[in-house]
């Protein structure tokens, strides 16, 4: 691990995300060549799992709620799904200093999004620390999901440990505890059996899981409507049954077998990073430039990795030396 505080300030991270997408790294953030974090989250399967997290994230009340206050997704979701998936993306990838910046930014404005829970008249806060636990939680697990059913297959049992070893490291930027993220299968599968007696529906968040699976040209523009109708088959596929027919999503059993070999090959053609870039180019910019970023980044100055508690520290050296 590198001795962070003796290390350059001067190349700090400047907000908004447009910015991510330039400059060189500073290390190999928190998970480095090789780990299979970079190895999920910069597949293209990451977009299925991308949509599918999102979609599935409306069964908790509290985060349809949130959604439907803030109506971000209705004034913009392009724009607004760019950003969300460009900074799990960042957080994958990027070194460390830009990935907590963004997280501290993203908090922020969290901060913003606070109501009353129209189902249980309870009030909601995006970010309480068992909101985040779930979006956390949901967005690493479809990710994987999507990128075993669709992608490579399966991970080693090595590496599915490792993969929620990191998924626990992420969580430490956000606001709920990283002991309570799972870091097995079974935990995972445990979590969601824990969680399912609070999910529901309404019509607020079935409304949402609709838009976002199949988003209107005049919302999110040509491209990125038809690019959600094509992911949309296969994210439903990927859901249990109870969530798609709860949803009123549901799809023939015949469709799932038939876009699953396809989706396969799509995806082998997609795995070239020229055509990476290329499908993020339409469907999510911002993205596409964080990945764009990871792919063409030199070696850093320190080859190696950091962790969240490193980077804070990091920061808080260099706030006390700026003000002293």
């Amino acid at each position: 691990m590198a001795d962070i505080t003796t290390r350059d300030a001067g190349s700090g991270v400047h907000l908004p995300a447009a910015e991510l997408g330039k400059g060189q790294r500073e290390d190999f953030g928190f998970f480095g060549p090789g780990s299979p974090t970079w190895q999920v989250w910069t597949a293209p399967t990451a977009l299925i799992g991308f949509q599918r997290a999102v979609v599935l994230e409306h069964f908790d009340p509290f985060l349809a709620a949130s959604v439907a206050d803030m109506q971000g997704i209705y004034r913009d979701p392009a724009v607004r799904l760019d950003h969300t998936l460009a900074y799990f993306l960042t957080v994958a990838t990027a070194d460390g200093r830009t990935a907590t910046a963004l997280a501290d930014h993203l908090a922020q404005v969290h901060k913003q999004s606070t109501g009353i829970e129209p189902v249980s008249g309870k009030r909601y806060s995006a970010n309480s620390p068992e909101s985040q636990l779930w979006i956390h939680i949901t967005g690493w697990h479809s990710v994987l999901k999507c990128y075993e059913m669709y992608g490579p297959g399966k991970l080693s049992d090595e590496d599915e440990r490792r993969y929620w070893a990191e998924c626990a490291i992420a969580a430490e930027l956000q606001t709920c505890k990283s002991t309570d993220v799972p870091t097995t299968r079974d935990g995972v599968r445990a979590y969601f059996a824990e969680v399912r007696p609070r999910l529901c529906t309404s019509e607020r968040a079935n409304k949402a899981m609709h838009y976002l699976l199949r988003t209107p040209v005049k919302r999110g523009g040509l491209q990125f409507a038809a690019g959600s109708r094509l992911i949309a088959p296969l994210a439903i596929a990927s859901l249990p049954n109870w969530m798609r027919e709860l949803g009123g999503f549901d799809q023939p059993a015949v469709m799932d077998k038939a876009v699953t070999p396809l989706a396969r090959v799509a995806v082998r053609v997609a795995s070239r990073p020229r055509f990476e870039l290329a499908i993020l180019k339409a469907l999510a910019p911002g993205t596409g430039r964080v990945l764009s970023r990871h792919l063409h980044a030199t070696a850093p100055a320190f080859e190696g990795t950091v962790t969240p508690a490193q980077v804070r520290a990091w920061a808080s050296a260099e706030s006390v030396a700026s003000s002293g």
